[in-house]
């Protein structure tokens, strides 16, 4: 064989095994983290050791638990253009909503219209700023489109976290969503009590748990539907917070009078969430795989909550943001 056959050899050799060796690296037990809150009426301080983890029904380890500091989370409001004018007494607490997180937080406004979501305020620590942002939702009924549509459509391109203060990259950090809109899916046909299967809903469950999101919410009704559309829209904004780990803050047929006391709520949830790291089996499923999750302790009268489903290989904090406990 002459040196140029070798040469040639050589290079379809590679080229053969290039993909196999990309597919390798997508296969086998990969790290993994996932969003985990302890649910307590008391300031539980959860450790490792209290945490039981499955993975698709299997007993796995733990490799660390923390809390997450608040320089470690990214926070986006999402508020629904089609909120009745009636939201404009809420507008004093959507704007201080920024304020009540705390120092070091990123926080993102933005408004759900057509499907699709308007950048107020891009993440920023900078909570004044952003408070200043905060406008009065248009009126307009439906014009949120379906905030599913605009909720897959965020999480699926979420934006990126502010550089650091020195001015290098941020890494990756702990997301959050909470919503407020009126939840009804007027793609789903109907607003009866017989019809609560929408696939957009389900969908957009699906899209954040791949991203890592935990999808809150607060119910306040738009211009254009009743009673029923109440109870079909806090239903889907309760399936989309079970399956993600997140919580609907508010239930009941009419608008909250005040927004502080739920945002209060979910601060003091985001202050009870912790990140569990541990391996997952990435099989060759890539990013599209999902794999059940289910958490529980040993603490009495303390409930664990985290998403159904989560991505192997997904990771919530980038490196040195969290000093995990082994």
């Amino acid at each position: 064989m002459t040196p140029i056959s070798v040469v040639r050899a050589t290079l379809l050799t590679s080229a053969l095994l290039l993909p196999l060796t990309a597919m390798a690296q997508n296969e086998g037990m990969v790290p993994t983290q996932a969003l985990v809150r302890a649910d307590s009426k008391e300031n539980v301080v959860l450790n490792a050791s209290a945490v039981s983890l499955q993975l698709n029904g299997k007993a796995t380890p733990l490799t660390g638990l923390a809390p997450i500091p608040p320089s470690g989370a990214q926070v986006a409001l999402l508020i629904d253009d089609g909120l009745s004018r009636s939201a404009g007494i809420e507008l004093g607490d959507l704007r201080n909503f920024p304020n009540m997180l705390p120092p070091g937080t990123a926080v993102y406004i933005g408004y759900m219209r057509n499907g699709t979501v308007e950048t107020a305020q891009p993440f920023t620590t900078d909570h004044g700023d952003a408070s200043s942002k905060v406008r009065l939702p248009l009126g307009q009924p439906g014009i949120s489109a379906s905030p599913y549509f605009c909720l897959s459509e965020f999480v699926r391109h979420w934006p990126g976290a502010p550089a650091n203060q020195d001015g290098s990259p941020a890494g990756k950090k702990a997301r959050f969503v909470i919503m407020v809109t009126n939840g009804v899916d007027p793609y789903n046909g109907s607003t009866s009590i017989l019809n609560q299967d929408s696939p957009y809903v389900a969908a957009a469950a699906v899209d954040a748990q791949r991203a890592g999101v935990a999808v809150y919410s607060v119910y306040y009704s738009d211009a254009g539907f009743g009673r029923r559309g109440s109870f079909s829209g806090q239903s889907y904004l309760t399936q989309v917070a079970d399956a993600t780990g997140g919580s609907l803050l508010n239930i009941g047929p009419i608008n909250p009078v005040s927004l502080a006391p739920l945002f209060q709520q979910f601060g003091h949830e985001l202050s009870e969430t912790y990140v569990a790291t541990f391996n997952a089996d990435a099989g060759s499923g890539g990013k599209e795989k999902l794999v059940r999750l289910k958490v529980s302790t040993s603490v009495p009268k303390l409930k664990l909550r985290a998403a159904d489903n989560v991505r192997p290989g997904n990771i919530e904090m980038g490196a040195g943001q969290t000093q995990a406990e082994q």
